[in-house]
């Protein structure tokens, strides 16, 4: 068993891939609200018709149908150790999805009126058929039977049928894997055009090779397919990283993803001649083959640009800001201030959260301490949301070097001063906290003061500095009489 599934790519729900997800929803509904209901039925049936005459008389000649075509020999052989061992329900199972049979059955063609049994068994089918389901995805399904004809309608609706909820489950795993990057690339209309062509593709070259075999083929495995084909012809020469599976054996690769399709055929076609009943390997080989002329006819007239993996993107986009600092860097490493500081300007702007940036910005401006960029780097630093360590430490170094040297005087608003207190209050800088709040006390209207004047007052407290708390307890009884650490304070 081989399998490779691309992890190049996520979904972006800015912009959901809704004709991937429309898919898998309708598959999911004709499963669950007609197909499942009908395998009850059959299984309820199943029950039924081991208990009646009837398998005596019709599974023998069935048996015979089966030995009549070479490609059935196995299952002919399964199906006479079943019926010695009285395994009736399951040969009925069998003999429900052999349409040829069925017919000719139902006909009269296989018991005959001249024949001697023929009495008993019309009684009895009769006696049992209204027991039997209506036949469902039989109908839709593309038939694989002698003199079947091209199916136009059950070409396409064969490949939204599935046969077990395992199944479905699958080719829906896959779809999304590879539909929503397909999605994302072509658009919704050209994407859905091109499923319901590779499901086509896959059908009928199935029905090529399987014609005249007995059965019928469903699924959506073809047109997935088809997917997988136009996803490595879209991504052509560049290099995917791939999860495998080789037999037991599964680790992550990077290959070229056009390298993948030829490795996908082979393995159908090698599955097909090693393989047994049960899977439509060359509706898979044929759905590889449709999805990739359909994308590399697509791809002449129409510019298709492949979705960027994550890491492409991310490169992408901190392209500009890693411009930006070198040049930055290359003007401080030669001391030209009045150069980098801009160049940390224009880098700040791509990247306003980010510490390391703000930083060199505002120690390259801090040498023309009247300039507006001293200002705006230290109000940027100051607005970082201090969650880190780091993050509080660098306000704090800020805060000091911008009070001494700031010209004519600090600019700060009275929300930043605010938040720079409870920031070094954490921090344990308890002076320069105390320093603000003095500052702060002349606008006790602020609608943080009293959060904040607590704030320092809990921290003082914490930190053993008593006599500090207690200074401010006037001010705590006055402004903030209903927190906790004013009550604390009054009745120390």
């Amino acid at each position: 068993m081989f399998l490779a599934i691309p992890l190049e790519n996520k979904p972006s729900w800015r912009s959901p891939p809704w004709m991937t997800v429309l898919l898998i929803a309708v598959q999911c509904l004709i499963y669950w609200g007609w197909q499942a209901g009908e395998q009850a039925a059959v299984q309820r049936a199943a029950v039924r018709y081991a208990a009646t005459p009837l398998p005596r008389l019709e599974l023998p000649p069935f048996i015979e149908h089966l030995q009549k075509n070479p490609k059935e020999q196995a299952f002919a052989r399964m199906a006479q150790a079943l019926y010695r061992r009285g395994e009736f329900a399951e040969l009925y199972r069998a003999m429900w999805d052999e349409d040829t049979f069925r017919q000719r059955l139902l006909a009269g063609q296989v018991i005959r009126p001249g024949d001697e049994a023929y009495a008993r068994w019309k009684a009895a089918r009769d006696a049992f058929a209204p027991q039997e389901p209506r036949p469902f995805t039989r109908r839709w399904a593309m038939s694989y039977e002698r003199g079947a004809g091209w199916q136009p309608v059950q070409a396409l609706t064969s490949t939204f049928l599935h046969g077990s909820a395992g199944h479905l489950i699958g080719n829906m795993v896959f779809l999304f894997l590879f539909g929503f990057t397909l999605e994302m690339a072509l658009g919704a209309g050209p994407y859905l055009g091109f499923y319901l062509l590779g499901g086509l593709g896959a059908s009928y070259f199935a029905l090529a090779f399987y014609a005249g075999m007995g059965g019928y083929g469903l699924g959506a495995s073809g047109a997935i397919s088809a997917l997988m084909g136009m996803y490595a012809v879209m991504y052509r020469m560049r290099r995917i990283r791939f999860f495998y599976m080789l037999l037991f054996y599964f680790n992550y690769a990077r290959w070229t993803a056009l390298v993948m399709l030829p490795v996908w055929m082979a393995f159908e076609l090698a599955q097909h001649f090693m393989g047994g009943r049960g899977v439509a390997y060359m509706a898979h080989f044929g759905g590889l083959l449709t999805g990739g002329l359909c994308m590399a006819l697509y791809m002449r007239l129409h510019r298709v640009q492949a979705p960027a993996d994550a890491a492409e993107e991310q490169a992408q986009a901190q392209r500009p800001l890693q411009e930006a600092m070198a040049r930055a860097r290359k003007y401080g490493d030669a001391l030209d201030f009045e150069r980098a500081t801009p160049a940390w300007r224009s880098a700040a702007r791509l990247a306003p959260g980010d510490a390391a940036v703000l930083r060199a910005w505002f120690d390259s401006a801090r040498h023309t301490p009247a300039g507006e960029d001293f200002h705006a780097a230290a109000r940027l630093i100051f607005k970082l949301p201090a969650r880190t360590e780091d993050e509080r430490r660098l306000q704090h170094a800020s805060y000091r070097i911008y009070r001494d040297r700031a010209r004519p005087s600090m600019r700060m608003s009275a929300n930043t001063q605010h938040a720079l207190v409870r920031s070094f209050v954490r921090l344990g800088e308890l002076a320069d906290a105390e320093h603000l709040c003095r500052a702060l006390e002349k606008d006790r209207a602020h609608p943080q003061w009293p959060a904040t004047l607590a704030a320092l007052a809990n921290g003082l407290a914490q930190a053993g500095r008593m006599e500090s708390a207690r200074a401010w307890l006037p001010a705590l009884q006055r402004d903030a009489p209903q927190e906790p650490v004013t009550q604390w304070l009054a009745r120390q």
